[in-house]
């Protein structure tokens, strides 16, 4: 494939009022293209007495109900809208909020998603004469590492294809091809970081100089570094990248420059932020519900995401005036209340990330005999042999304070073999690193 020169999308530096209108003609599109196709939302436009043809602004989505989950596990097929002979490629979803969905992708969704990563790529500052190592899978039905390869295939960037893990052969590959960016999971970094002080290998010295990252968050709500990415930075200066996605929506919220939340494609995806099933105002954290755009074989109508987010409609300094999304709370799902507190996972992430004697965690919530949230942090040491058990029971007390000081409460903390924790974190058919289980009925 030659090497593409587009452009930023033209909608994403006109006004508001712009956007909205542009939007609101492809959300007539993808109703018109709903009502003909999909089994499952011609069902639903039939017994809602629902007539598309009165949905005509973004406010009138309120009249449609919502897609959720559950709908997708016991509906799956009915939401295909093309012959299973056009399908492509298979996906599967991560099964965070239960059992996994298979999605089905045609040629025109796999161009349609090149795209995205291509114009997420170019946010984030990727440009065609950089290379990129991407350390995520790109097989076990992942799409995201599909995504990225064609994205970056669009753009015309060099790729480098290693996969997750393995740090050795991350650090073999930087030093062989010497890419000068890295997509991955941040705390992954960590990882390689670790390996390479430990190998002598000088890594400030590399040819890395950015990484564009997924699946947990850098930054705390007001877009500053949290403990995660500041952890990252004081290690290694390198610029750091969030991005934001779902197999779901099949599009990206990439960070730009300025760093100040996930920016939105308006020509991929309508988005709206509920509280109790009501669309709340920029900047109120509710749960993102997206209508996708031209997808052609399971597009999805006011899906719940399941993520805790808000939204800033304030126009950014690099020119853009779409909507930016914050970096992610938590899962609706995932909400805990503990010791009347509300919190959730990532909280508790923050400090055990930023913690130094903590080498790997998971965090497990199951309901008491008072119906209340019992949370567990079963942590691996990176010393464990060479601590006592009242040292262990001194660094349990120092952790507890840290836990206080940051969210108010401290769970309950064991401390267990870090290779068992390692096993727990990456279980043989997972695609990303497990740290939340959720064993609440």
């Amino acid at each position: 494939m030659a090497k593409n020169n587009l452009k930023f999308p033209e909608i994403e530096f006109e006004p508001a009022e712009t956007i909205k209108r542009f939007q609101e003609k492809k959300l007539q599109e993808a109703l018109a293209y709903l009502a003909t196709n999909s089994p499952f939302y011609r069902r639903m436009f039939v017994e809602e007495h629902i007539d598309i043809t009165k949905i005509k602004h973004i406010e009138d989505l309120k009249y449609i109900p919502f897609t959720e989950k559950r709908h997708l596990q016991i509906y799956n097929d009915d939401f295909l809208c093309v012959p299973r002979e056009r399908i492509i490629d298979f996906i599967t979803t991560s099964g965070t909020l239960g059992d996994p969905v298979t999605f089905a992708m045609t040629d025109k969704d796999l161009n349609r998603l090149a795209y995205n990563e291509h114009i997420s790529f170019l946010c984030a500052g990727v440009q065609p004469s950089d290379v990129v190592q991407i350390m995520t899978t790109l097989d076990k039905r992942f799409m995201a590492g599909l995504a990225y390869f064609l994205g970056l295939r669009s753009l015309g960037a060099g790729i480098v294809r290693v996969g997750n893990g393995i740090p050795a052969l991350q650090w073999d590959t930087i030093n062989r091809i010497r890419p000068n960016t890295i997509m991955c999971v941040p705390s992954f970094i960590l990882n390689i970081i670790k390996y390479a002080e430990e190998n002598g290998i000088d890594y400030r010295k590399s040819s890395i100089k950015k990484a564009v990252c997924i699946g947990e968050n850098l930054r705390e709500q007001d877009f500053t570094l949290n403990l995660l990415g500041q952890q990252i930075k004081d290690k290694w200066d390198i610029s750091l990248h969030s991005t934001y996605a779902s197999t779901e929506m099949a599009t990206t919220f990439a960070e730009c420059n300025e760093g100040k939340g996930g920016h939105h494609h308006p020509e991929l995806i309508i988005c709206e932020v509920i509280k109790d099933d009501e669309v709340v105002e920029e900047g109120i954290v509710g749960e993102l519900v997206i209508t996708t755009l031209g997808v052609e074989g399971m597009p999805l109508l006011r899906f719940k995401t399941g993520d805790m987010l808000s939204i800033s409609t304030e126009p950014c300094h690099c020119g853009r005036q779409t909507m930016r999304v914050s970096p992610v709370i938590g899962r609706i799902n995932h909400l805990l209340k503990y010791k009347g507190t509300t919190i959730y996972p990532p909280a508790l992430y923050d400090v055990l990330d930023n913690t130094p004697y903590v080498e790997n965690y998971i965090v497990e919530v199951r309901l008491n005999n008072s119906g209340n949230d019992d949370v567990i942090v079963k942590m691996g040491l990176k010393d464990t042999a060479n601590i006592s058990m009242d040292n262990q029971q001194l660094i349990i007390k120092e952790l507890k304070d840290r836990f206080r000081a940051k969210i108010r409460v401290a769970p309950q903390i064991e401390i267990h073999d870090s290779q068992a924790i390692l096993k727990q974190n990456y279980p043989d058919m997972s695609r990303k690193p497990i740290k939340f289980i959720d064993n609440r009925k």
